[in-house]
């Protein structure tokens, strides 16, 4: 055992070398992805005279919400080609390639076409890049290396440092770098670029460390597929591509092809895709009768986890344009942009899993997972609910409040978070049937892409207006939700069949 310890690759900071390839590749990607999502409704609905496309404010909140229902969507995809055909160190390098050209595309002054072509290749390039790097991360480790759970928190904290100084970052560059912070106009290009400039360096060192420090076992897929399911593949998706080519055009012929009929599809193929996957799971013979229980008891907690990603991610939406709209955006002599809340996510995040950890490892008799999930949404619900107060105690939403009503609505959607997130990780791969265990796993990335999906359909209802109902309407749901969930844990807890 000495000798295995003195041979250990401790390069960084106690981990493998390749960790920190890795940490910085993704820490990169999420710059690029978060700086982008930052200042991209803003780009899309600020007037041309301002520097943006002129979009309706409605539909550009419903694109963004859409946008990120579609990065979920992609995973699964992503997650297929580095199992069956190109491996993982192959599609992360593709992917990574795809988004720095979707940021290039976005850099260009091209208008709504470069908008729609930077939205496919960023879709594409995250579907590849994003679930096969965490993948690679676990192929450094030995399965009796206890470094692994703390080579995964340093990876983790390597995500989220990047998506906490994008939102500084990116914006700083689309307001002039400072020199015209608080101009009529905005060079969101600039942004763009920034974002683009940040994942060519995660590729850069990607490349360059990758062929001395990562695993030689991520070169290769897991499962190659043989030549007859490949044709097979190819073939389906060949139909596929035709069929939709052939929906658009009817809807085209017939006056319907718009953003928003598009945007309705996709959030129907987002919802039907679960289900397909439940009742797929729910009738095979592949499954025991206490694996069909477990995925029984996995639906309510798969429906806790849309509707609280449909919450959490309306960061960049919803939260983001009442932070441009009625938002003090100043604090004494500090002036900061709107897109700087975004940065409160990935902050709060690093600042309280530290505490829950703890909190995990020292709980004895610590609630069940449902228990959990409903704690969770009720924090959720709350957060949107804080968030009609300063509507209800002003009595107008003409004005601009303090900004210490985002803050506060941030950190408990985050305590939410703490409670959902890695919870739910880790009950999606007990409760996973042992034939369907890879599908299990993307069924908790189509949670979230549900949740998005919804949200783009509610997120037209939302106006200063209509500020204080929306809020309301949403957080009632999620809270009222989660009590129902806290009274069906003992039984969702015995159809775990000793899963906690």
């Amino acid at each position: 055992m000495a000798n295995k310890q003195k041979n250990l690759d401790t390069a960084f900071f106690g981990q493998p070398r390749g960790l920190s390839t890795l940490f910085f590749t993704e820490m990169w990607e999420r710059f690029s992805y978060y700086g982008m999502r930052a200042i991209l409704l803003f780009y899309m609905y600020y007037a041309v005279t301002k520097g943006g496309l002129g979009m309706d404010q409605a539909t550009a909140a419903s694109v963004m919400s859409i946008y990120g229902s579609m990065v979920f969507l992609s995973g699964v995809v992503g997650g297929w080609l580095s199992d069956r055909v190109w491996g993982s160190r192959k599609t992360v390098f593709y992917g990574g390639v795809l988004i720095m050209f979707g940021h290039i595309a976005l850099s260009l002054p091209f208008g709504i076409p470069a908008l729609y072509v930077s939205i496919a290749l960023i879709v594409c390039g995250t579907g590849l890049l994003k679930p096969n790097v965490s993948s690679m991360v676990g192929d450094l480790y030995s399965e009796e290396d206890p470094r692994r759970d703390s080579g995964f928190s340093m990876f983790v904290f390597g995500v989220n440092l990047g998506a906490a100084v994008a939102p500084w970052a990116v914006p700083w560059a689309a307001n002039g770098f400072g020199v015209h912070m608080f101009g009529s106009t905005m060079n969101f290009h600039a942004g763009f670029s920034l974002a683009a400039v940040g994942m060519f360096f995660g590729l850069l060192q990607y490349t360059i460390d990758g062929r001395r420090y990562l695993s030689k076992n991520s070169l290769y897929p897991q499962d190659p597929i043989d030549k007859e399911s490949l044709h097979r593949i190819t073939v389906w998706t060949i139909v596929g591509v035709v069929a939709v080519a052939i929906i658009l055009a009817l809807m085209a012929v017939m006056g319907q092809l718009n953003v928003n009929s598009v945007i309705m599809i996709i959030t129907i193929v987002a919802i039907a895709l679960p289900i397909i996957y439940f009742v797929m799971m729910l009738n095979s013979k592949k499954v025991t009768k206490v694996e069909h229980h477990r995925v029984l008891a996995y639906i309510p907690l798969f429906i806790a986890a849309a509707i609280f990603w449909g919450i959490e991610e309306s960061g960049s939406v919803v939260l983001a344009l009442f932070a441009q709209d009625r938002t003090i955006l100043h604090i004494g002599s500090w002036h900061f942009a709107a897109a700087n809340f975004q940065t409160l996510n990935p902050l709060f995040i690093m600042i309280l899993t530290p505490v829950f950890v703890w909190l995990w490892d020292h709980w004895k008799n610590q609630p069940t997972s449902p228990t959990k999930f409903a704690y969770g949404l009720v924090f959720a619900g709350i957060s949107y609910a804080w968030m009609a107060l300063p509507g209800i105690i002003h009595g107008t939403t003409s004005g601009r409040v303090s900004p210490l009503w985002l803050v506060g609505s941030w950190f408990l959607c985050e305590i939410g978070e703490m409670l959902i997130s890695p919870i739910g990780l880790s009950v999606t791969t007990k409760l996973a049937p042992k034939a369907f265990k890879s599908q299990m796993l993307s069924m908790w990335f189509l949670a979230d892409a549900a949740g998005q999906a919804v949200n783009a359909q509610i997120v037209r209802l939302y106006t200063p207006h209509t500020e204080i109902q929306y809020f309301l309407a949403i957080g009632t749901v999620s809270v009222v939700f989660g009590i129902i969930l806290l009274f069906l844990s003992k039984h969702i807890s015995s159809q775990m069949e000793g899963v906690n």
